[in-house]
């Protein structure tokens, strides 16, 4: 029997406390609040997409903007999937999605490979989504490569709504997620690198 793939990651700082719970073989459930309505509607789309139960709770200094409480959901998250996927054992490593939402295509490529690196080309339209600043987008996933240690790749070919373009992100980065993670039969036991560590 395949050990279960859970992580709980606790983060309290004196900018944020935050708790999340990860199962990556899970069907898509979400338990979330961060307490910024659009940034709850993209982190379920990851649950919903990359199928992984997801829950977390956020408490952080929203007084003073999105910034810290996005940023350390990314890190908290990058966390629990580092500590989930173990040794990486029968893991397909590499993952990629396409994603529209109406005019709006978003590309994202993502590998485990141990090494953080981000490339993130996304013109967003507009500055602010909702009470979600943009620009936070890319904060949050350079916590989650940083803590990850992944390497992700996310552009968007094409977009004229903001809200569009980050969920085509979001929905991309899900499917990738999914696609990496997945465990492949044909590779048990064994790690996706000709170095046999990941």
């Amino acid at each position: 029997m395949t050990q279960a793939r859970i992580a709980d990651i606790t983060r309290n700082t004196a900018e944020t406390k935050i708790a999340v719970r990860v199962n990556l073989d899970g069907t898509g459930q979400a338990r979330l609040s961060t307490g910024i309505g659009f940034f709850d509607h993209m982190l379920d789309q990851i649950a919903r997409h990359g199928m992984i139960d997801l829950d977390i709770e956020a408490v952080g200094d929203l007084h003073i903007d999105g910034h810290h409480t996005v940023e350390d959901v990314g890190i908290a998250l990058g966390q629990a999937v580092f500590k989930a996927l173990g040794d990486k054992k029968g893991i397909r490593r590499y993952g990629h999605a396409y994603v529209p939402l109406d005019e709006a295509l978003s590309r994202v490529v993502i590998d485990f490979s141990g090494r953080p690196g981000l490339v993130m080309n996304v013109p967003f339209k507009s500055g602010m989504i909702g009470t979600f600043d943009s620009q936070l987008a890319h904060e949050f996933f350079q916590g989650f490569v940083n803590h990850a240690f992944a390497t992700l790749h996310i552009d968007n070919l094409r977009g004229e709504n903001a809200h569009h373009q980050c969920e085509t992100v979001f929905k991309a980065f899900a499917r990738a997620l999914r696609a990496a993670i997945e465990l492949d039969a044909r590779a048990a036991g064994t790690i996706p690198s000709t170095k046999g560590m990941l």
